[in-house]
């Protein structure tokens, strides 16, 4: 009896110390093959990081985006370029100039754009967002200028407007003109409600969206430029900051009709409403002669001499900007730079020229071509 009671108690004994033996080494087995799986994340991370930063890019070609106003002169610089067997032809969007940004900013990497052209400079809120995003070495190439004209079909008499009866036309509140010290929401419907000598025609204006450069240069060179001293904006938003804003904002009852980022459209719109007016580049005015002409704005044709000048009062610089970051991970970047900034692009007889830029000045050129070659080499 002793002896069954021994013999049941050892192969108790046997049988727990087996899997309690086997617990503790599936616990070490889980813990080798948690470690594993941690170590295999860390790899992996670590792989993307150095596949990200310095191996191979995924994509050959320069990548490019923004302002629809430079898209036909960078699109012939990088057809240019494509020339040489030697680099892949760049790649460019019109995105809108506020769009570009958005893209260009968003980070550093092969997925995300090199350079982002613009008909207006950087805003601090945009810097500062790629900055977030670890685009830190943004360099600004300055590449000529543009005069932004409001045409109409040649089949129809020329406008001569101001910058003031501009402002009437497309303002989302004007002063009233019974109390000038008084806004009101604008509500003129024909030219000549604004002003006499101006043709008995309904108002009805093409421009562009609120993502575009040319549209900010224009709220800028033409609604802040009137509105921001008018007796009845500066009663009504004392702040300045303020009143800035009130003063950027177009009307939205059908006036102004937002075509969309792309000029060529509001040219086609043009033809087919001939009583409208258009917003966009002198270029794509270059572009198009045969059948649009410009509005004079105070007394001003805009032309070559009169905006390189500053006689035409709605004119404003055109730039690029690349990453720096990207010099090295994406290929001829730099070739493509120096195609930029050559004097047979930008030059007075640069072939951008004939595509209408207004070239830079001499001194100007050398300033960019100068400051541009410096951010090359450091």
């Amino acid at each position: 009896m002793q002896a069954t009671c021994l013999n049941k108690f050892i192969v108790l004994s046997f049988l727990l110390t087996i899997s309690t033996q086997n617990c503790f080494g599936q616990e070490k087995l889980g813990q080798e093959k948690q470690e594993t799986i941690n170590s295999s994340n860390q790899i992996s991370k670590n792989n993307n990081f150095f596949s990200r930063y310095f191996q191979l890019p995924k994509r050959k070609h320069i990548h490019i985006v923004g302002s629809s106003t430079l898209y036909p002169f960078m699109a012939v610089i990088a057809e240019n370029f494509g020339r040489d067997d030697e680099f892949k032809t760049p790649v460019v969007e019109a995105t809108g100039t506020g769009g570009g940004f958005k893209l260009f900013c968003a980070g550093i990497g092969a997925e995300f754009p090199d350079f982002v052209n613009a008909s207006r400079k950087i805003q601090n809120s945009e810097v500062e967002k790629c900055m977030q995003n670890g685009v830190k070495k943004i360099v600004e190439i300055k590449i000529g200028y543009d005069g932004i004209v409001l045409a109409n079909s040649k089949t129809q008499n020329k406008y001569r407007l101001s910058l003031n009866e501009i402002f009437l036309a497309i303002a989302k509140e004007i002063p009233n003109p019974k109390n000038p010290e008084q806004l009101i929401a604008n509500t003129y419907k024909k030219w000549r409600e604004i002003d006499k000598k101006l043709p008995d025609k309904n108002i009805a204006i093409y421009g562009p969206p609120s993502t575009s450069g040319t549209r900010d240069a224009f709220v800028e060179l033409v609604l802040q430029k009137v509105c921001l001293r008018l007796p009845a904006f500066v009663k009504a938003y004392s702040d300045e900051k303020l009143r800035a804003k009130k003063c950027q904002l177009i009307r939205s009852d059908g006036i102004f009709i937002e075509a969309g980022e792309n000029d060529n459209l509001i040219v086609q719109k043009l033809k087919n409403n001939q009583d409208a007016l258009g917003i966009f580049g002198f270029s794509f005015l270059e572009e198009n002669y045969q059948l649009l002409q410009a509005s004079t704005i105070d007394n001003i044709e805009p032309t070559f001499e009169t905006i390189i000048n500053e006689d035409y009062k709605i004119s404003r610089p055109l730039f690029v900007y690349f990453k720096k970051e990207h010099l090295d991970l994406i290929t001829s970047m730099r070739q493509f730079i120096e195609e930029i900034i050559s004097k047979n692009t930008l030059g007075n007889e640069g072939y951008l020229l004939q595509k209408g830029l207004i070239p830079l000045t001499d001194l100007e050129l050398q300033k960019v071509r100068d400051e541009t070659e410096f951010n090359l080499k450091n």
